[in-house]
C-alpha cells in the first residue's frame, strides 16, 4: 500500500472503536490490506487536542485517515471501508434491497441501541450520583431494543429477507450473511451485562449470534486493538465496581474540563 493510501485508525479501548478495528481485521484477512492505529488517551484528553480535531472536529473516538481523506463516526468509517476496499462484497451487499435493509439495521443500532446503552452505561456505572429513574429508563429501553434484535434473529417476523426461520446474522437472504451490520452491533451487545441490561437470559438467539461472531479470528484480533481485550463477563461484582470506579475518574475529569471551558 502506498503512502498516499495509508490507512490509520485513531482509536481507544471503546465499543465504537472495536466496530472499526474488527472490520479492518476482516479486510486484512480477506484482501491483505494494511493499516496502522494510534491509541489516544482519554485520561490525558488527547482526543480534544488541536491535531486530532483536524481529523475529527467533534473530538471523539474513533476516526480514520485514509491517505488525504479523514472519516469520523464508526458507522461512516465502516461504510467508507466496505465501499472502497470490499470489492467482492464479502461484508456488504450487492442487491439494492439487501443494502436498504442493511442501512435500516445499521441506523437502528447506531441511532437507537448504541445511544441508549451508552446512557445506561453512564448512569449505572459512572455517574457520581445514582439516579434510579435514569438508570431504569435507559436499561429498560436498551432491553426493549434487544428484544427487537432477538425477534429478528429468531425469525419471528417474515419481512425484508427474513423467511420466518431463525437467522445466523441480521441481514441477508436465508439465514443471513455476516456483514458490517453485525460488526456495528456486536461490540455493544457483548457488553450488555456492563450496562446492567435486565433479563439477558431470555435472549437465546442473541447469545448464539454473539458466540458465532466471537469465534472469528478477525473479531478476536479486532477486540485486542489498541490493547488486549480485558472484559470478563463472569467478573465478580467487586471487580466490576473497581473497573467502573477507575473509568469514572477520567470520564468525570473530561466533564469537568468541558465545564471549565464554558
Amino acid at each position: 500500500m502506498s503512502v498516499a493510501n495509508k490507512i490509520k485508525l485513531w482509536t481507544a479501548a471503546t465499543t465504537t472503536s472495536s466496530q472499526c478495528s474488527i472490520l479492518l481485521e476482516e479486510l486484512k484477512r480477506a484482501y491483505v490490506i494494511e493499516y496502522e492505529f494510534a491509541s489516544l488517551s482519554f485520561s490525558k484528553n488527547e482526543q480534544k487536542e488541536e491535531s486530532f480535531l483536524k481529523v475529527n472536529p467533534n473530538g471523539r473516538i474513533p476516526a480514520l485517515t485514509d491517505g488525504d481523506h479523514n472519516v469520523f463516526e464508526s458507522g461512516a468509517i465502516n461504510q467508507w471501508l466496505v465501499e472502497k476496499y470490499d470489492k467482492e462484497n464479502k461484508f456488504w451487499f450487492e442487491d439494492p434491497k439487501e443494502r436498504s435493509d442493511a442501512f435500516s439495521w445499521i441506523m437502528f443500532f447506531q441511532s437507537g441501541l448504541a445511544p441508549m446503552q451508552g446512557q445506561a452505561n453512564h448512569f449505572f456505572r459512572y455517574a457520581p450520583e445514582k439516579i434510579p429513574y435514569g438508570i431504569k429508563r435507559y436499561q429498560d429501553e436498551t432491553a426493549r431494543l434487544y428484544s427487537v434484535l432477538e425477534d429478528r434473529l429468531a425469525g419471528k417476523r417474515e419481512s425484508n429477507g427474513s423467511s420466518g426461520e431463525p437467522r445466523d446474522f441480521v441481514v441477508g437472504a436465508g439465514k443471513g450473511k455476516y456483514s458490517i451490520v453485525d460488526m456495528n452491533a456486536f461490540p455493544w451487545v457483548r457488553l450488555a451485562s456492563w450496562a446492567g441490561v435486565p433479563g439477558l437470559e431470555r435472549f437465546t438467539h442473541i447469545k448464539a449470534w454473539l458466540e458465532r461472531i466471537e469465534a472469528r479470528e478477525a473479531v478476536k484480533a479486532g477486540l485486542d486493538i489498541p490493547v488486549k481485550n480485558s472484559f470478563n463477563p463472569n467478573a465478580t461484582q467487586e471487580e466490576l465496581d473497581a473497573k467502573a470506579k477507575e473509568a469514572s475518574k477520567w470520564i468525570m475529569q473530561g466533564q469537568n474540563q468541558k465545564d471549565e471551558k464554558k
